[in-house]
């Protein structure tokens, strides 16, 4: 497919822009962005199920798009919650420091 559309645009005179394959140096911001993939998530996750690595990347996203400040944003997310309601916290979504204990009752 990718053949006939090279040939197609030379027909029709458009000259195309190509990334060499393994060429980080010629699409930087793609490669940093799979460099923060790699080291923010999935070095530190083992996915047994599509739907297990489904969800885990799906919440990484938000959390990158979101609320994870980004250096080139003036240490800004690049898609802002617009609306923060009264008392929200995201410390209310955080997973607890520690478990609680639980006592059994043997009758």
């Amino acid at each position: 497919m990718a053949t006939a559309v090279r040939a197609w645009l030379a027909d029709l005179g458009v000259t195309t822009l190509f990334i060499e394959p393994g060429s980080p140096w010629e699409n930087g911001y793609i490669e940093s962005f799979n460099g923060k993939l790699r080291d923010e998530l999935l070095n530190g996750e083992i996915f047994f199920t599509l739907q297990e690595a489904q969800i885990l990347v799906a919440n990484w996203r938000r959390l990158y798009n979101g609320l994870r400040p980004h250096s080139s944003l003036g240490q800004r997310p690049p898609a802002p919650q617009t609306i923060v309601f009264p008392g929200f916290s995201l410390a209310d979504y955080a997973p607890p420091t520690s478990t609680p204990e639980v006592t059994l009752a043997l009758t």
